[in-house]
């Protein structure tokens, strides 16, 4: 079995790639061709803490080769670690099996995986979503999902500004990404302004609680919100919502685990069809992504584990190739 750090990871995954896979996967998803139930969440409420189990099967080409991929990714998510121990709040760990066989072939650092295939899907979300002269980018949050999200914008967008709205001295962060990204990246003085500015907006967060009035959203705005995974969080609040046409990765996911469009739902605000689609069926052309130049649209991700499959694989061939990661026997 092959091992591979984190190091090896980040040498082996680009975000121009990793959106490339990840769109090539919901193509797959709407071909019927994913096996993915609803991952497993245990609560470990003493600690602050839950612990997500992600399966997937993508099935491949047998006739070029390509038997499919088969993962499992397990994820903790510790809201306490920064303050106590000075821990990452995220750490999870990929299993690649062979799909023929069920052999395990690689077990891979999950971590940077993570937030590159967030960042990948919001990538893919804003190419189909978003205006094409979309150019101005307000983020909220400044953690391991932030850099990811950024990348994945300017890939797929002409960035040429980028105001940062999080808690704490960001002037790090701006700093590297400005590097990055080769735009001007700024720490917000004034949240309402920020908004209004936008073309782009990402709420990347653990926020349970809306970070903003939707009325502040300007005519034309995409957002990608991937913060909140639970039915009681929300980073968005129901106006907002309203305001926006709606794409999700999964129906059954966000009915379940997305809090932003579970909770408008309760209240009355939005009903069960505001949700206009899936990305698999925008990808695939079924659903426009956009119909209007001054329409806000919003893509609510929870995160699925087809995206960690098919970004695992590629890292995992790439590996291969280069002789990179561990050879382990068990």
């Amino acid at each position: 079995m092959l091992i591979l750090t984190r190091h090896d990871v980040e040498s082996l995954l680009t975000m121009p790639d990793a959106i490339e896979a990840v769109e090539a996967g919901f193509r797959q998803l709407a071909a019927g061709a994913v096996e993915m139930p609803q991952r497993l969440a245990t609560t470990i409420a003493p600690h602050n803490g839950i612990h997500l189990s992600m399966p997937a099967f993508v099935a491949g080409d047998p006739a070029a080769g390509d038997p499919g991929t088969l993962t499992i990714k397990m994820v903790t998510v510790y809201n306490d670690n920064r303050a106590k121990y000075d821990l990452p709040t995220i750490h999870a760990v990929l299993l690649l099996h062979d799909a023929r066989t069920g052999q395990p072939l690689a077990l891979m650092d999950a971590e940077h995986l993570t937030a590159m295939r967030t960042g990948a899907v919001s990538g893919v979300a804003t190419r189909h979503m978003a205006r094409p002269d979309a150019s101005v980018v307000t983020i909220f949050g400044a953690g391991a999902q932030a850099g990811p999200q950024l990348l994945a914008m300017a890939a797929v967008r002409p960035i040429r500004q980028v105001h940062v709205v999080a808690l704490g001295d960001v002037s790090a962060f701006c700093a590297r990404m400005v590097k990055q990204l080769g735009a001007p990246v700024d720490a917000a003085a004034d949240v309402r302004a920020a908004v209004e500015a936008a073309d782009l907006i990402c709420t990347a967060t653990n926020s349970p609680t809306p970070l903003f009035d939707g009325a502040w959203l300007r005519p034309g705005t995409h957002i990608n919100a991937i913060g909140a995974y639970t039915k009681t969080m929300r980073e968005l609040d129901s106006e907002a919502v309203r305001r926006s046409r709606v794409i999700v990765d999964r129906r059954q996911a966000a009915q379940v685990e997305a809090g932003d469009i579970v909770i408008p739902t309760q209240e009355g605000v939005i009903g069960p069809d505001h949700v206009v689609g899936e990305l698999a069926e925008v990808v695939s052309g079924v659903v426009p992504g956009r119909i209007a130049v001054d329409e806000i649209t919003l893509f609510k991700s929870v995160g699925l584990a087809l995206q960690d499959a098919v970004t695992a694989a590629l890292v995992y061939r790439r590996a291969l190739d280069r002789g990179i990661g561990q050879e382990v026997t068990l």
